[in-house]
C-alpha cells in the first residue's frame, strides 16, 4: 500500500512526513521505523496489517484507569518504532523484526466485537508508524460502535495527528522526561514534539500519561516536579502513571525499586 504523508525528491529519494524524524529514504531503503519503505520513488506502508500480537487485555494494562474501568479490549501491534530508546521494554518487536501474520482491517474489527472487548488498542510498539492500518481499521471499529485506543510515544506530526484524532477515543502517551537532552540522547527524538501531541490530543479525546522511571536518568525530585507542573498546566485532571523500569535492550541500570 502507498503510504500517506510523504514527498518525492528529484534524485529518487522520498521524504517521509509522518513524524518529526522526516526521514530521507533512498530507493530500497526504509525509515527509522523500518516499516515505511521507498520502492521506485513511492513510499510504501510495508507493515500494513502485519500483526505481531493479538490478545484480550484489561483496559488498565494500557494503562488507562479512567476509561471504561474493568473492561477488556483487543490489543494489537506491529513491528517498528520511530524512537530508538536504549531502555525499550519491547525491543524484540520495536527494534527487531518479529514474525507476523496478516490481519485485514475487516478481520480486526470483527475480532474486536468478540469476548466482551470494547474495541481495539493499538499498542506494544508505536501505532502512529502504522498510520494507514490504524486509520482503516479504526473506521471499521467505530462503525461497530466500538472504541479505538492508542498507546503511543506521541512522536507524530500535527497533520497526521489531527487526521487520526476523530477516530480515537483514548490515548496513553509516554512522557518519558521533561529534559530535552534525555529525548535527544536516549530516544533519538525531541520533547517539544511530544508535548505538542499531548496539547492537541487532550481536548480531543481521553488522555492519560505514563512516565517510566529509570534510576539515574529521570528520577530526581526536579524531574518529577517539572513533569507534574507541566501536566498541571495542560489539564490539572489528566491522570499520570509512573511505571517501573527493568533492564532491557541496551540499558543495564538497576530496576526501579
Amino acid at each position: 500500500m502507498e503510504a500517506s504523508f510523504y514527498s518525492k525528491n528529484d534524485d529518487g529519494t522520498v521524504r517521509c512526513e509522518l513524524c518529526p524524524n522526516f526521514c530521507r529514504i533512498p530507493d530500497g531503503g526504509s525509515g527509522i521505523c523500518r516499516i515505511r519503505t521507498n520502492r521506485g520513488g513511492i513510499l510504501h506502508a510495508e507493515g500494513y496489517g502485519n500483526v505481531v500480537s493479538l490478545s484480550i487485555d484489561p483496559i488498565e494494562k494500557k494503562p488507562l484507569y479512567h476509561f471504561y474501568p474493568s473492561k477488556t479490549i483487543l490489543s494489537t501491534g506491529a513491528n517498528g518504532c520511530n524512537f530508538r530508546c536504549g531502555f525499550c521494554q519491547n525491543s524484540s518487536i520495536s527494534q527487531f523484526k518479529a514474525s507476523s501474520s496478516y490481519v485485514s482491517p475487516e478481520q480486526l474489527a470483527a475480532l474486536a466485537s468478540k469476548d466482551g472487548s470494547i474495541g481495539v488498542a493499538y499498542t506494544y510498539t508505536e501505532p502512529f508508524v502504522w498510520f494507514e492500518y490504524v486509520r482503516d481499521a479504526g473506521r471499521l471499529v467505530r462503525d461497530r460502535g466500538l472504541v479505538n485506543v492508542l498507546v503511543t510515544n506521541g512522536y507524530v506530526n500535527e497533520q497526521p495527528l489531527r487526521e487520526l484524532l476523530p477516530l480515537i477515543d483514548a490515548m496513553n502517551i509516554d512522557l518519558k522526561s521533561m529534559r530535552p537532552e534525555f529525548y535527544r540522547k536516549v530516544c533519538g527524538g525531541k520533547l517539544v514534539d511530544v508535548q505538542r501531541t499531548i496539547e492537541i490530543a487532550a481536548p480531543a479525546c481521553h488522555v492519560e500519561l505514563t512516565n517510566l522511571i529509570i534510576p539515574g536518568y529521570n528520577d530526581t525530585d526536579e524531574d518529577f516536579s517539572s513533569l507534574i507542573e507541566w501536566i498541571y498546566s495542560i489539564n490539572p485532571s489528566m491522570p499520570l502513571h509512573f511505571s517501573r523500569y527493568f533492564p532491557r535492550h541496551l540499558f543495564s541500570a538497576p530496576e526501579t525499586i
